[in-house]
Parts: C-alpha cells; sequence; structure tokens
C-alpha cells in the first residue's frame, strides 16, 4: 500500500495514561501503533500531523497523564504482518482481546524459519478486517505456547490491554492449567515442584534446564495432580503459577516423568536431542501437552473470565 492508497487519511486519538506521563509523543504513538516504527511516527510528527489536546505537538513534546493525542496517519504502516487468511478458533473476542484455541503446529509469532504461518499472522488478517486501514491493529503475545502444544492463549489488540495482562501473567494472578501425559507411573497423587529454570549451560540458548549448572536461573513453581494411571504413562494436570520458558517439559522430566512424545527433555536432565535453533526443531513430533484452562479478570471491564478447552482428538488417543 502506498500513500496514496489512503483517500481519507486515519486520525486516532488516544488517552495518555500515567505511567506514559512524561514521553515523547512520537514514542508514546509507537506504544499504541505497533505496526509503525518510531521513525515513520516522528516524520509525521515533524510535519505537523500530530496534536496534544487540539495544539500542534512538535518534535520534542513530552505528554502528560489525561491528554488527549491525535495523528494525521497520511503514510501506512512500515513494519506490518504479512497477514494470512486462514481459519483459527475464536473462544472470545472483544475491543481489547481475543482468546483462541491454538492447535499443534503453529508458532505463536514468527521466529527463526517460521517467519509466515504463525498465529499473529493469522490474527492480524483478522484485525485487519476489523479497521479501515490494515495495520492499524497489532496483535500483542501476552504469554506464548510451544509450537507443538495446543490450547488456549489470550492476545491484545491494544496496549493498555496488553500492559495490564502482561503484569497480572507475571505477578501470577492469571490460573493457567494444562493436561499433560508423562512417562511412567507417577507416585504421588498431588505435588508442588519448585525448582528454578534457567538456560541449558553449553547448549544453543533455546532449551531450558532445572539443573544447578543452569544459566540465570529463575524461580519455577508447579502443582502436578494426578487425574489417571494407565500402563506406563500418567495422567497430570499441571498449574503453573510462574510463565518459564518450557516450565512443565522441564520440571516433569526433571522428576522422572518427561511428557509423553517430548523429543528434547528425557528423564532427570538428559537431553534426548538438539534443536537446530529457536522455532526450527528438527521433526514435528506432537508432545502429549494442552493448555485445557484459562482463569484471568478482564483488564478493562474488570470481569472475571474462565474458558476450558476440550484436549484434540490426537491427544485422547493416547489416554
Amino acid at each position: 500500500m502506498s500513500p496514496s492508497d489512503l483517500e481519507m487519511p486515519i486520525e486516532p486519538k488516544f488517552i495518555v495514561q500515567g505511567y506514559l506521563s512524561g514521553v515523547r509523543v512520537d514514542s508514546f504513538l509507537a506504544k499504541h501503533l505497533r505496526n509503525y516504527t518510531k521513525w515513520r511516527l516522528n516524520r509525521m510528527v515533524v510535519a505537523g500531523l500530530a496534536d496534544v489536546n487540539g495544539l500542534p505537538a512538535g518534535q520534542t513534546h513530552r505528554v502528560a497523564c489525561g491528554q488527549t493525542v491525535r495523528i494525521r496517519l497520511v503514510e501506512p504502516p512500515d513494519k506490518l504482518l504479512e497477514p494470512e487468511p486462514a481459519e483459527v478458533r475464536i473462544v472470545y473476542e472483544d475491543p481489547w482481546l481475543i482468546v483462541v484455541d491454538k492447535p499443534a503446529g503453529i508458532v505463536a509469532h514468527p521466529v527463526g524459519e517460521f517467519q509466515s504461518g504463525t498465529l499473529t499472522n493469522l490474527l492480524q488478517h483478522r484485525l485487519d478486517q476489523q479497521t479501515a486501514l490494515p495495520g492499524l491493529l497489532r496483535p500483542g503475545i501476552v504469554h506464548r505456547l510451544d509450537r507443538m502444544t495446543s490450547g488456549l492463549m489470550v492476545v491484545t489488540k491494544e496496549h493498555q490491554t496488553h500492559r495490564l495482562l502482561s503484569e497480572d501473567f507475571q505477578a501470577g494472578r492469571m490460573k493457567k492449567s494444562y493436561l499433560a501425559l508423562v512417562e511412567g507411573r507417577v507416585p504421588f497423587d498431588e505435588r508442588v515442584i519448585e525448582l528454578p529454570i534457567g538456560h541449558r549451560a553449553g547448549g544453543r540458548g533455546v532449551l531450558m534446564s532445572a539443573g544447578t549448572g543452569a544459566i540465570r536461573r529463575r524461580h519455577a513453581r508447579t502443582k502436578v495432580t494426578v487425574l489417571d494411571r494407565r500402563g506406563g504413562v500418567t495422567l497430570v494436570e499441571c498449574r503453573i503459577y510462574t510463565g518459564r520458558n518450557h516450565q512443565i517439559r522441564v520440571h516433569m522430566a526433571e522428576i522422572g516423568h518427561p511428557v509423553v512424545g517430548d523429543e528434547f527433555y528425557g528423564p532427570h536432565g538428559e537431553i534426548r536431542s538438539e534443536p537446530l535453533d529457536e522455532g526450527d526443531p528438527p521433526s514435528s513430533r506432537r508432545h502429549v501437552l494442552h493448555a485445557a484452562y484459562f482463569e484471568f479478570k478482564h483488564p478493562i471491564l474488570g470481569a472475571a473470565l474462565n474458558f476450558v478447552s476440550k484436549p484434540p482428538d490426537e491427544i485422547l488417543r493416547e489416554l
């Protein structure tokens, strides 16, 4: 799209929240217009296309809490995700956020060799249908699921919602539970695993570890409840209180019960294979892990929301 394609320039308006008081107007706009680079927004500010409370904003103008900032978008976004018109299961949607039920095999956002077909590409197409200008909204990933993990994810449409949900997630105020089929007969009925997780020493920086030699270890807490034992496997519910990368897979493997189908993490810190790069595992093997329950407080409406996702057929067949 070129500037000439915009017959009527869009003029979005934003109210300055307290936490952004004192930042430059171009930085403030970059928070809300995530598909625009700060450089392009600065260029439009310099051209006199932005105002604060109805008065022209200069290049170095700093905004204050409660002010209204408006910009006349005479140029298109310059870092727009490639929108892809493919189906994705929407569990809930409102003007601020979307809850999706992600199938296994889809990456949350572009990374490594996965630069298309990601969840954000699919949702960018959906958001573009909701605005007069493609790219006015950009999907905000609050938390990720591994490529081969299925289940519930929340994605935001605008900056304030993304910030507040991210804070809730970091503070452990979101309730998230997973179903996992793990190797062996788990000997306990319920247990809380509190083992710090960090990057595996000597690895490529992709895999994690709960071992004492892990790099930049951070607190991680997982509550494991046994639901069923069948033959040589156990079905467990895992509630996570922290959001460390690969947390359930690492914790279950560390105690000797790796997730069934996990190609990387073996019992007691064993590494079964090494990924080539982030987002580029050597196979498409499906590990039996599903984000089945999600509960949080809506950051704008204040309502309590909870969602349940039935495990996909390929997981049910394992039970």
